[in-house]
């Protein structure tokens, strides 16, 4: 409980600060993918499995530039449907989503298997990762998650990032 309480604390402290911090950028990005007139507007709209399960919306920037789409996600965080540090959000029909280890925390904007995607590790191994850190968690090993997702904001999407053809594609959410 103890934990849960100070989770939240840190993903209302910070997910709040990052937010004021990056609204004027958000709010640029908005305008400018409107401006472009993109079809569909300038969010994604995506059901996500949450906590215990339940089905939420999230709404991301159509854009993967600076991880944009990754800081649109805050709002979600500061209104305790998503964490900054959990697991990757999946869809409600995926069937890893039903894991009950999964259903036990919020997802997360970042984790450490959404770190691990650039590596060389095999594709099943990230459902490892976030089982061990659901299994694990507690606010040092967010902080540093937090700390390695920075330098990794920074890095461009690659085409050699995506997954194989014919795997699911793991998406930093």
């Amino acid at each position: 409980m103890h934990t849960v309480r100070s989770k939240r604390l840190l993903d209302l402290t910070v997910g709040t600060a990052l937010l004021v911090l990056v609204a004027p950028l958000l709010a640029l990005a908005v305008c400018s993918a409107m401006l472009r007139r993109k079809p569909g507007g300038a969010f994604v709209l995506e059901r996500k499995a949450g906590l215990h399960g339940r089905p939420f919306t999230v709404r991301s920037l159509r854009t993967r530039r600076f991880r944009l789409d990754l800081l649109s996600r805050l709002p979600h965080v500061v209104r305790g449907r998503m964490s900054l540090v959990g697991p990757a959000a999946l869809a409600p029909g995926n069937p890893r989503a039903a894991a009950p280890w999964r259903q036990s925390v919020k997802p997360g904007l970042t984790g450490p298997a959404q770190l691990a995607r650039h590596s060389t590790m095999p594709w099943d191994e990230p459902a490892i990762l976030d089982q061990h850190y659901v299994e694990h968690h507690w606010i040092g090993l967010d902080l540093a998650v937090l700390l390695r997702t920075l330098p990794a904001m920074r890095r461009p999407r690659r085409p050699q990032d995506d997954p194989p053809p014919g795997r699911p594609a793991l998406r930093v959410t």
